[in-house]
């Protein structure tokens, strides 16, 4: 009988962006689970710490240089994938980046690198890994998108970057349903790491949640677990939601506090 603890036992993962922030967080949880993860990432030395600190911790991962807007990256990175584990069971499109600038401000440069990373990225990502997964009969692709693909945004690159992803994530749901692959999105708000800490735009978000603090990690990668796990076998091409209330209800909920009705 399986292990319930570890429902990823025999499976390969590989998660982009795992150097640090968030991807390193959802490395471990899904090697925690029990699966092979590669850690993915243009941050090499970052990367290859990372891999050896989870390795300590007695989990089992390895770390590949992976550009993801480098097809040929992605492809060895499948390759490797698969030549250590069997097969490719799940990938997590992770990797993103922010510019923060709004249209008057930005650049063609700086409009391109965004969705080259964080929409390109992850089509790449999936182009790659799943003929591996057909090949099998199954397998579970999260890709992480941002409560941003629900609203407009001051920074307009990231915005339509994470839209676009909304898109992708369903088209790929149609595309490969018949392969037995699953493909979702997980749409964060706000998650403190130490990338964003210091950043000046943290507390009026918060004070807008309903929820009233930020999202962690933590809570964000158990989501990403349970959208890879067979538990979640009959959902895909969704995009969920884990905002604490944010895009629900923010600017109602502060109109209401302003009115007195909510106290």
């Amino acid at each position: 009988m399986s292990d319930p603890t570890l429902p990823f036992t025999g499976r390969t993962a590989i998660v982009s962006g795992a150097a640090r922030g968030q991807g390193l967080v959802q490395a471990r949880a899904i090697a925690r689970r029990g699966a092979r993860v590669l850690l993915g990432d243009v941050l090499r030395e970052e990367g290859e710490r990372a891999a050896a600190a989870l390795r300590a911790e007695g989990l089992c991962t390895r770390f590949a240089p992976l550009d993801v807007t480098d097809p040929g990256n992605w492809a060895q990175a499948v390759e490797d994938a698969c030549g250590w584990g069997g097969g490719l069971h799940m990938l997590v499109n992770n990797a993103g980046i922010v510019r923060r600038k709004v249209i008057a401000e930005a650049s063609l440069e700086d409009w391109n690198a965004v969705l080259s990373v964080n929409l390109t990225g992850a089509f790449l990502g999936i182009q790659a890994a799943a003929p591996m997964m057909a090949a099998r009969g199954s397998g579970a692709i999260v890709n992480i998108a941002s409560n941003s693909a629900f609203s407009g945004h001051s920074d307009a690159a990231y915005t339509a970057s994470k839209w676009g992803l909304r898109g992708l994530t369903r088209s790929a749901a149609l595309e490969f349903a018949s392969a037995g692959i699953r493909v979702n999105a997980v749409c964060p708000g706000l998650v403190v790491t130490d990338l964003n800490r210091d950043a000046t735009h943290l507390a009026p978000m918060i004070g807008l949640t309903p929820a009233g603090r930020a999202v962690e990690a933590d809570e964000v990668a158990a989501l990403v677990c349970f959208l890879l796990s067979d538990e979640a076998a009959m959902i895909t091409g969704e995009d969920i939601l884990i905002d604490g209330g944010f895009v629900m209800g923010a600017a109602y909920r502060q109109v209401a506090r302003e009115s007195g009705l909510y106290r």
